[in-house]
């Protein structure tokens, strides 16, 4: 079902003022004319400093500061202001916590925006109400009214980054569509995302791990302090167990804040474990209890212990929000986790030969994919195709790496100016682990040779970055219709 657009649009002038005229185009900038998706994509791509595509190294630190948002805000009438929001960051985990908190919210009979970031084939993934991607038209329409204010605001501030006009589309776009709540995943870091301008009823912070060291710090504590400037005065702050330095972190903020920090499996009542049943196979069980909420043996969605955690913490915010208000009886969150699917997380994508996608992008994460599949995914042997930025731990990312493949192939995603020469990366593997591997310097070409190597019952897995996890579904999307289309014909 297409989410409908709301008959809600940007106010006409009042009667009577002339619509355009040549002295308030002069001192009030209208900004473009955006009819349709595909004038909405050149705007926000078309100059646009676009931090996910940009070296970060390159980039000062003066550079995340949020007035130019609080700016474009208020030029729009504060829509985040209209919004519930849950305001998730953290390293590693953020997107299956806002997928799962987002699921069983649903399941429970809300009205859910959800905002994260990278998407993997469509712009619009990002943007979702109810499950669906916001229309073409819709999308045009709210990047209209952004464009409109970022004209009036960037004499001033300086032209918008493409992720604060989506961010800011995106606000508009649940707040013309009247969500019962949103759930917003940060981009980069969390004291100065262009998130960080929402008053959300619970925050969260998810794994914490080195990443973006050049921008957010160099120690994992540094980064813990970063992502943890999303806490707000008086509005509820989890996380789950980790490394004392982080969670003393945390809680300097949070004290610092006005807020106190909870965490999962410490101040909340949590346990896990994983099992095997007829019914689901190996998986992990989560319990967690609170005055107001009572989860038994809840089965984790989403395979991997580190699932767990996310879970964990999934579960501790719909207890907060019951504690506003929000009814999220035990029944109807399990049915909305249930089943739940994230695409680019341990995604099948291909079943013969099997290819599995799975965006991990540090060092923890390619560990947690590497057991994961052990754990869940039977196989002879295990042919890796691997990318990644060069702004990342590739070291550490190939070290673990070294651990769970039999044969590495490096390549590198097309649309990611930030890769590292997959040269490079299979250099920097033989000095780590004495292995020998393979290059292709096109992803299409790392997966026939990857085909060509590989049985029956052997498994290709795409991993290292989102870039190349969304290049790799796209063409193996195409490659199965193309196949559909001669099967019909034939």
């Amino acid at each position: 079902m297409v989410c409908p657009i709301m008959a809600k649009t940007t106010a006409a002038p009042p009667r009577g003022r002339k619509k355009t005229t040549r002295s308030r185009s002069a001192s009030a900038p209208r900004g473009p004319k955006i009819g349709t998706y595909t004038d909405a994509v050149r705007y926000l791509t078309e100059d646009r400093l676009d931090l996910e595509r940009t070296r970060l190294s390159r980039l000062r630190k003066t550079a995340f500061k949020l007035d130019r948002m609080r700016a474009l805000a208020r030029a729009m009438d504060n829509p985040q202001d209209e919004l519930r929001i849950v305001h998730v960051a953290g390293t590693k985990g953020k997107g299956s916590v806002c997928e799962m908190v987002t699921g069983a919210l649903s399941a429970c009979g809300f009205t859910v925006g959800l905002y994260t970031s990278p998407h993997l084939v469509d712009l619009r993934e990002r943007i979702r109400v109810g499950g669906e991607m916001i229309t073409y038209p819709a999308f045009a329409k709210a990047m209209q009214a952004v464009a409109k204010a970022a004209a009036k605001v960037e004499r001033r501030h300086g032209p918008a980054t493409f992720f604060e006009l989506l961010t800011m589309a995106a606000f508009r776009h649940f707040a013309h569509q009247a969500v019962d709540i949103a759930v917003i995943e940060c981009g980069l870091g969390g004291r100065l995302d262009a998130t960080n301008i929402v008053r959300p009823e619970v925050t969260a912070v998810t794994g914490i791990s080195l990443d973006h060291t050049g921008v957010l710090g160099a120690t994992e504590a540094d980064i813990a302090r970063e992502k943890a400037g999303i806490f707000k005065k008086g509005v509820p702050a989890l996380t789950f167990q980790q490394p004392a330095p982080i969670l003393q972190a945390m809680r300097e903020v949070a004290e610092a804040a006005g807020t106190t920090l909870e965490v999962v499996g410490k101040d909340v009542d949590f346990s896990s474990r994983f099992e095997s049943t007829p019914k689901y196979g190996p998986h992990t069980c989560v319990c967690l209890n609170t005055p107001r909420s009572a989860f038994e043996h809840l089965v984790v969605p989403l395979p991997g212990e580190h699932q767990a955690l996310n879970c964990g913490l999934a579960l501790g915010i719909l207890d907060r929000l019951r504690a506003l208000g929000f009814d999220t009886p035990e029944t109807k969150v399990i049915a909305g986790l249930e089943g739940l699917k994230i695409p680019g997380r341990m995604e099948l994508a291909l079943p013969s030969p099997r290819v599995l996608l799975d965006g991990a992008h540090n060092a923890a994460s390619i560990q947690a994919l590497m057991k994961t599949i052990g754990l869940h995914v039977p196989y002879d042997s295990m042919v890796v195709i691997f990318g990644c930025s060069e702004d990342k731990d590739a070291d550490g990312m190939l070290r673990r790496l070294a651990l769970g493949a039999d044969k590495v192939i490096f390549t590198r995603a097309r649309g990611n100016p930030r890769a590292l020469d997959p040269h490079d990366l299979r250099a920097r593997f033989g000095a780590i682990s004495g292995k020998m591997a393979q290059v292709e310097e096109t992803l299409p070409a790392a997966l026939k040779t990857a085909a060509r190597a590989v049985g029956r019952d052997d498994l290709i897995c795409v991993t290292g970055s989102f870039y190349l996890v969304g290049e790799a579904k796209k063409h193996l999307a195409q490659r199965l219709a193309h196949a559909s289309a001669q099967a019909a014909r034939a």
